[in-house]
Order: structure tokens, then C-alpha cells, then sequence
């Protein structure tokens, strides 16, 4: 989330004529060098100087914050100067960069919150605070503040580097806190590599993770939910709402306090073991990082630290984010960078998390944050429209990330299309690992609110699926936190909607339940089975989780009744759930268990819209739909490679709430026609069910085939 920003491809600056400045660039018009963006995508051609000019910034801007070594680990080190720490010889020290600020005490419980000189900071120069206090002077457990003046005014501030900041039960007032528990945390797993190939992500809030009506803690899900994941087999979890925020229905995404796990859900011993005992259970850990704005408030934030208004954020009109009541970092300014890029250092340093999800990211990348605008082609993505800064920093992040972490993991979240965003820079990209799908979520739920199901057309699902660039990795989804929150409905209650609440017992035969629920197995499986990088399902999801999200808030009389999971529905041998859990583990399970399946090619066998059938192969899998809500099919026929066929999966079993019309122990052999014999297929008949999915594994070569 940003705006136009200081930027050396903007208008030239006073003291430099526009002569001089063309000189300077005609080189780059004559002989753009071709990054591999630009060879694998001639359509990017017209655009070569942009994108190279971009990557160019990103070079210069590292040699500038490194002064030449180009060593970003080094450099993200703000969180080991800046805040509260113990020196070697048992003292504390204390650091705050506040230009604007005429005078700094701390002030806190070892003060009886008030200003006392033997806990004023000294002015170091450049902005920069310092005091050195006794060994005893600060004790772990005590709450403090800073008192910050300037002229005209004073203000009570948390430090910007706090990495503990909890609030008041009684007074709801928010403060930093001295943390050095006697023992640092153990890791049981100090090393750990993720095998996420393909990358299943269960996405999960620890707040809303418990059963009760409540806040959830990072105990209670290591003990309770992360035991439920392992079982349906994701290997990551993406943790939303991990960085402090005062207000908790904003769902962690207006933060406060950026190196501070919210603690609200614990201590920062509980989420390590959290992080560790997923590690042990092979699941990488994705933190939900937010740098794409922060919250107004200056009591908890970052606003008016030092009392100006343009330390972290633009000073003039683009510092208020238009449409999310909040603040937009100024990406130009190299102590912002220094403050970011630590951040992102100091969750894996600290805390072992294996990788980020990016937050509004399409905010960072436009001047208009992508605020209604349609991004319709190429020339949408370099039409001056662009926050380079922006862009440099997301390319210095990843750069960092994966310096500290070659295994890391990264994931934007970006609607515009914005080409390169999943390359890596020394391609010409910004270097993430994966960009989200959000289109696809989008296209579900439109269908389901637009379309009678006779009008479900395969080919279009098909090309929704499939419709991405090839050189960049996606994360695929029906619905992620977004399509679960009030305002919205989840994909299972648009299908089934009031009846779920009388007629999901097992021995209810209702029609509106069984269509439902096969729905919602065919679009989970057909959209994992489309992949090209990874999967993502919001907690709950995955049985069919009832009703919508709704944090406490003044509007429900301060209610979590709708901020938790109803863990007992899935629990509870009567109900349904547990047929769209089982489901969701099946395919989970038969995706998962092929390495590198998102890299398998795509190839459709068959697609019919009169008939609403749809066939693709990837690798020796062949995944076949019947979205028809009236025919069945008797020996349908399909092309696919001559050979033997066995029944892996169908969304028609007993065992997830079908009717078991579909005979998977049949070994389906492929029929020859001469008419396709060189092609290399052949008829592939099979019953198909209305509204089923079958996936078929074809067996090893070595048999002769039946003729026509």
C-alpha cells in the first residue's frame, strides 16, 4: 500500500537539468539488455525498459544499503541495535531512532511511571536515542513506555522495536514489556528443511482456532488443532494475526507493534514450541506479515512516534490509506528499509518461521493502491503507475529471505497480474516463490451465485483453473479466510445454506444437503487438482464448516459466538462432516503423495460442455468430472493413452457421503479405434455418474489392449 514516492524515475529533481538527465538514460534506450523475463514472454518486449530500470533500481539500492557487499543479512540487523537489550556485562541498553523528538525517558513500573533523569536518553546523532542502565535498573515482567517530547507537544509511545507488548485487562491500555525469562527457549528441531512439493497449505487464526467462546491460544492449537492438521495431511500451516494489533477484529492486519507476537495468545516461549512442534511433524510454518500499511494509532503504533508526522510514513496526502483506515510506509527512505527488512530477519531468526505471506501487495505496487482499476493488459502494469520503491523493497525482502533461508518460503498476495512478481530477481522478477490465485475464489463464488447448474460449463472452469502465467508458481484455492468472513459466505453455506442446520445427520437423505455436498467435493478437487505450485484451505473449510466468521465487535454486543471453530461437528460420528473431511483427506493424501505433482504437465483428455464433462491427465492420474446435475453417463468415452485404469478416488464413495454407484474395483482397459491409434489414445469408457469425480491411476505398460 503505497503512493507515489520519492523516485529516481519520477521528474527530475531540482539542481539536475532534464538534458542531463536524458543523457543519462538514452544508453538504456538503445541496448536493453534481455533479462529472462524478456525472452520467455515477447510480449513484455515493449515494456523492456521498465523492467529492466526496475531491476537496475534494486541493484543500485542494495550496493547503496550495503555499502557495496551486497550482504543484506548484515544489514537487517535493527532489531539487535534498536529497543531493549542485555550487554554482555549484564547491563541494559536502550535505542530508539526519533529525529523529531527534543527529549526521550523511559518511564515505567522500575519508575512508578514517571520521567526520572536516570532513565533519559542521550542524543547519539542522526536521529538516534541511547541510555545505558544498571544490570538492576529493569527487571523481566515490568511495563514500560517511552515519554517522548517534541516541540509543541508530548506523547506516551511504545518503542518501535518492542518485541513484547501486552494490554491492560482492566484499563485496555497497551504497553511494551521487559521480557527475559530465566531460560531462553530450546529448540527440540534446530534444523529443518520443508518438503512442500506441492506446497499444502492449511491457513489458520490461532484466535478463532478454540472451541470455546474465546480467545484461542498458541498452547491450545499446538495441543489441540495442529494434531488435526497433521491428520489431513497439509504440510504448512500460514498463521494470520501473528504481529501485535490493538483490535482484534482487524484480524491482525492493522499492526501496532511489528516485532511483537501478539500476546493475546501467549508468550513468545508458547509460539516457539508451537513453530517446533510443527517441525517436528514435517509442517512448515508461513507467517502472515503485514508491511503493506500499519494502524493510525499513535498511543500503540508507529503514527506520530517522535511527533511527526513522516517518520515511517508519507507525510502528505498519500500517507492515509484510502480505503483501509490506515497508514502507508514511505518505501523511499532507507531507515524505513532498515526497519522492514529486519523485520522479515528477525521472525526467522527468532522464531524459525519458514516463510511469509505477503498482505496487500497489490496496495505496495500502485500509486492508486490497484483501487478500482481494471488491469486488462500488459501496458496496465508500466503506464507510470507503479511504486518503485515499493517494488525495490518487495525485491530486497525476498532477496534477504532467501539469503537467510534458501529453503524459505514466499507467497503474495496480488490480484493485478503484475508480471515477474513470481520470478526470481536475477530473472527479472521481484522474487517471490508464489503469487496467490485470487481470481479463482472469486470465479466460485460467481458461479455459484450467478449460474444454474446446467449452465456450469468445463471449458470455462477448465480455463480458469489453468489460466496463469507459465513461468510463475500459483497458490490455488476455493476459499481462503476472505470468501469465510461476514458480508460473504463460505463456498458450503451458499450451496446448502439454512438446511445445514436440520439435515446434515447421516441418516437424512436431503436433497439440498447431498447436492451441496457434492459440489463442494468436486470444486475442492478439481481446483487442487489443476495446481501448478501449491493448495490452500482456511481451517474448518475442509468439513464444511458452518455460517460465517464475525470477530466481537460493537455491532454483535462484542460476541465471539462467530470467532471459533465448531470442531465437534466434524467430531461427532452422526453428522456429515465427517464425509467431507474424509474426502478432503483423500485428496489431499493423493496429491500430496506424488512429489513435485504441481510440476506434472496438464493434459486435457476431454472436455464437453453440452454433457458438463471434463478430463485431464497429469502424470499417471487421470482426473475425471460430471458436473451434469441430471445425466449419468454409461460407457462414456474419453481419449487417453491406451493401458489399464484403476479407480483411486471417488467423490461417489460411502465413504464420503455417496451412494456408491461408482464400482472402483472394475480395471478400466482402454479401447483401440483406429481412428485415433496415431494420436496414441484410445477410448477410455467409464460410468460417470451425475455430479461425481473419479480419479483413475493408469497402471505400468505391459498388456494388450482390447479392440473397438
Amino acid at each position: 500500500m503505497t503512493t507515489k514516492s520519492k523516485d529516481s524515475s519520477a521528474k527530475p529533481k531540482a539542481g539536475k537539468s532534464s538534458e542531463s538527465t536524458k543523457k543519462s538514460r538514452s544508453p538504456r534506450r538503445k541496448s536493453v539488455r534481455k533479462l529472462p523475463i524478456l525472452k520467455n514472454d515477447p510480449w513484455l518486449e515493449p515494456y523492456a525498459e521498465a523492467i529492466t530500470g526496475r531491476h537496475d533500481d534494486v541493484v543500485r539500492k542494495l550496493a547503496e544499503l550495503t555499502a557495496g557487499s551486497g550482504n543484506l543479512i548484515d544489514f537487517a540487523n535493527a532489531h539487535r541495535y534498536f529497543g531493549l537489550h542485555r550487554l554482555a556485562d549484564g547491563k541494559w541498553v536502550f535505542r530508539e531512532w526519533a529525529p523529531n523528538a527534543t527529549a526521550i525517558t523511559l518511564i515505567g513500573d522500575f519508575s512508578d511511571w514517571h520521567e526520572e533523569a536516570m532513565y533519559s536518553l542521550n542524543p547519539l546523532g542522526n536521529g538516534v536515542w541511547e541510555r545505558i542502565f544498571p544490570a538492576n535498573a529493569i527487571k523481566h515482567g515490568q511495563l514500560y513506555k517511552m515519554m517522548v517530547h517534541w516541540d509543541g507537544g508530548e506523547g506516551m509511545r511504545i518503542p518501535a522495536y518492542a518485541t513484547r507488548v501486552v494490554q491492560d485487562p482492566t484499563t485496555a491500555i497497551f504497553s511494551a514489556q521487559v521480557w527475559e525469562p530465566a531460560e531462553a527457549y530450546k529448540w527440540k528441531t534446530a534444523s529443518f528443511t520443508p518438503d512442500t512439493k506441492p506446497l499444502l497449505i492449511y491457513e489458520c487464526h490461532i484466535g478463532m482456532a478454540q472451541e470455546r467462546e474465546g480467545v484461542g491460544s498458541f498452547e491450545e492449537f499446538r495441543v489441540n488443532v495442529l494434531p488435526r492438521i497433521v491428520a489431513d495431511g497439509y504440510n504448512a500451516i500460514q498463521i494470520m494475526a501473528v504481529q501485535e494489533h490493538p483490535y482484534y477484529g482487524s484480524f491482525g492486519y492493522h499492526v501496532s507493534n511489528f516485532f511483537a507476537a501478539s500476546s493475546r495468545f501467549g508468550t513468545p516461549e508458547e509460539l516457539k514450541a508451537l513453530i517446533d512442534a510443527a517441525h517436528s511433524e514435517g509442517i512448515a510454518v508461513i507467517m502472515d506479515i503485514v508491511h503493506s500499511h500499519a494502524v493510525k494509532n499513535e498511543a500503540e503504533g508507529l503514527g506520530r512516534l517522535d511527533g511527526s508526522y513522516d517518520l515511517y510514513f508519507y507525510g502528505d496526502g498519500r500517507r492515509e490509506h484510502p480505503a483501509w483506515d490506515s497508514l502507508c510506509f514511505d518505501y523511499g527512505k532507507n531507515e524505513v528499509l532498515h526497519f522492514l527488512l529486519s523485520n522479515c530477519k528477525y521472525w526467522m531468526e527468532e522464531y524459525h518461521f519458514d516463510g511469509f505471506r505477503f498482505d496487500g501487495v497489490t496496495s505496495m505496487l500502485y500509486y492508486n493502491h490497484g483501487l478500482g482499476q481494471a488491469f486488462n493488459g500488459y501496458g496496465d502494469y508500466y503506464n507510470g503507475a507503479q511504486d518503485t520503491n515499493a517494488i525495490t523493497y518487495l525485491t530486497l525482502a525476498n532477496s534477504l529471505i532467501h539469503e537467510y533461508n534458501p529453503n524459505a518460503i514466499t507467497i503474495a498476495e496480488e490480484m493485478s497480474g503484475m508480471p515477474g512478481l513470481a520470478l526470481p530477481f536475477k530473472d527479472g522478477g521481484i522474487g517471490f516463490d508464489y503469487r496467490m490465485a485470487m481470481g479463482i475464489p472469486d470465479y466460485w463464488i460467481k458461479t455459484l451465485k450467478e449460474k444454474k447448474d446446467e449452465d456450469w460449463h468445463p471449458t470455462s472452469i477448465f480455463w480458469e483453473l489453468t489460466n496463469r502465467r507459465a513461468d510463475e508458481k500459483t497458490i490455488s484455492y476455493v476459499e481462503s479466510h476472505d470468501q469465510a468472513l461476514v458480508g460473504d459466505k463460505t463456498v458450503i453455506f451458499r450451496l446448502i445454506d439454512k438446511e445445514m442446520y436440520w439435515h446434515m445427520e447421516k441418516d437424512d437423505d436431503n436433497m439440498t444437503v447431498a447436492r451441496g455436498m457434492a459440489l463442494h467435493k468436486m470444486i475442492r478437487l478439481v481446483t487442487i487438482a489443476t495446481i501448478n505450485g501449491g493448495y490452500l484451505n482456511f481451517m474448518g473449510n475442509e468439513f464444511g464448516h458452518p455460517e460465517w466468521i464475525d470477530f466481537p465487535r460493537e455491532g454483535n454486543g462484542w460476541s465471539y459466538k462467530y470467532a471459533r471453530r465448531q470442531w465437534d461437528l466434524v467430531d461427532r460420528e452422526d453428522l456429515k462432516y465427517q464425509y467431507l473431511n474424509a474426502f478432503d483427506n483423500a485428496m489431499v493424501e493423493l496429491v500430496g503423495s506424488h512429489y513435485n505433482f504441481q510440476a506434472l504437465p496438464i493434459r486435457k483428455l476431454w472436455e464437453k460442455d453440452d454433457d458438463q464433462v471434463l478430463a485431464f491427465m497429469r502424470g499417471d492420474l487421470v482426473f475425471v468430472f460430471n458436473f451434469n446435475p441430471f445425466k449419468s453417463f454409461d460407457g462414456y468415452g474419453i481419449l487417453a493413452p491406451a493401458g489399464s485404469y484403476q479407480t483411486v478416488l471417488s467423490s461417489d464413495s460411502p465413504l464420503f457421503g455417496g451412494y456408491g454407484n461408482i464400482d472402483e474395483k472394475v480395471e478400466h482397459l482402454t479401447l483401440s479405434d483406429p481412428l485415433y491409434a496415431p494420436h496414441g489414445v484410445e477410448w477410455l469408457k467409464l460410468y460417470l455418474p451425475s455430479r461425481t469425480a473419479i480419479v483413475l491411476r493408469k497402471k505400468p505398460a505391459g498388456r494388450r489392449h482390447k479392440k473397438q
